[in-house]
């Protein structure tokens, strides 16, 4: 029965607060192939993150930190509205797709936030414009967006210097509080970087080493922006890869070590928001964690649990 199930499991959770709710910007980061297998910070192994390596130190950084899917396709929804790869097929792709879905848009909305979705890639890739406006989104901007000349890597869209530049100046014009998410692309397959940059960073072992260092870049330049602009103090980071990359070794090549990925919350404005987690934390609950940590009373459904549960 329902009543026997809700006793192991009850995606319904209820928020509770005792101070009002905290409307901070919000920024979800989602970065292309940034498993831990690349990642320094507290792992034995060659980093090609440096600037990421250093955001972790001044972030609470989930050690243990897990992909609810092997694809980028299962991360948005995943990460976004608390859903985890569950069937055969991907959900967006999936007949239940276009179903309402009460996750972060939609939620945030309802506080009065603007919502919006970034990827430098051609409009309907990987259906994520179609997702953006079911799951509650204002606005979508991809390669049909940008407005400069240049920047195009002649595969998939706009590279990511390019694009996440653009970003940080259109957030800058929404009003806030805004909840806004960008989803990286140049360490996609087939790892294109720009001629500029040819021999800058690590070749590594794989092939996609000297993208995952060139990405890494891309997001340094974007938060040495965002550090100059009014609503970098009000904002809360949440940066997580989307799924781990081919070519790990190891750990990396087990079950577990496949679905490895880093998962950090960064909010410049709380020092105390700050160290290495031990928990098990999967992209489905950072929904849950983010409206924890902005106060949010009310009930949603989701998939993942709170950052302060200890059920894990």
């Amino acid at each position: 029965t329902s009543e026997e199930l809700s006793k192991h499991f009850n995606p319904v959770k209820k928020f509770s607060s005792t101070t009002p709710f905290n409307k901070k910007n919000v920024v979800v980061l989602i970065l292309e192939s940034f498993g831990n297998e690349n990642i320094g910070k507290n792992r034995n192994h060659k980093s090609y993150t440096p600037f990421l390596d250093s955001l972790i130190t001044q972030s609470l950084y989930f050690k243990n930190g897990f992909a609810n899917g092997r694809l980028s396709i299962d991360a948005v929804p995943s990460i976004l509205s608390s859903i985890p790869s569950l069937m055969d097929n991907n959900f967006i792709q999936s007949t239940y797709a276009f179903n309402k879905i009460k996750g972060l848009p939609r939620i945030l909305k309802e506080q009065g936030y603007t919502t919006s979705f970034f990827h430098g890639a051609f409009n309907g890739s990987q259906n994520f414009d179609q997702y953006a406006k079911i799951s509650g989104f204002d606005a979508y901007y991809g390669k049909n967006e940008y407005p400069y000349e240049g920047g195009e890597d002649g595969r998939w869209g706009i590279f990511d210097e390019e694009f996440m530049q653009y970003f940080g100046e259109e957030l800058t014009n929404f009003n806030p509080p805004f909840f806004t998410t960008l989803f990286t692309i140049s360490s996609h397959n087939p790892y294109i970087i720009p001629e500029k940059y040819k021999n800058k960073f690590p070749k590594g072992t794989t092939k996609i080493h000297e993208t995952i260092g060139y990405s890494d870049y891309a997001l340094q330049k974007f938060f040495e922006f965002a550090k100059t602009q009014k609503w970098y103090d009000n904002t809360l980071f949440v940066l997580s890869a989307d799924h781990t990359s081919a070519g790990g070794k190891g750990f990396y090549n087990t079950s577990l070590g496949k679905l490895s990925i880093p998962i950090l919350f960064f909010d410049p404005s709380n020092d105390q928001l700050k160290g290495i987690s031990e928990k098990n934390f999967q992209q489905i609950d950072i929904l849950p964690s983010i409206l924890e940590y902005l106060n949010y009373q009310g009930e949603i459904l989701t998939f993942g649990n709170k950052l302060s549960d200890d059920n894990r």
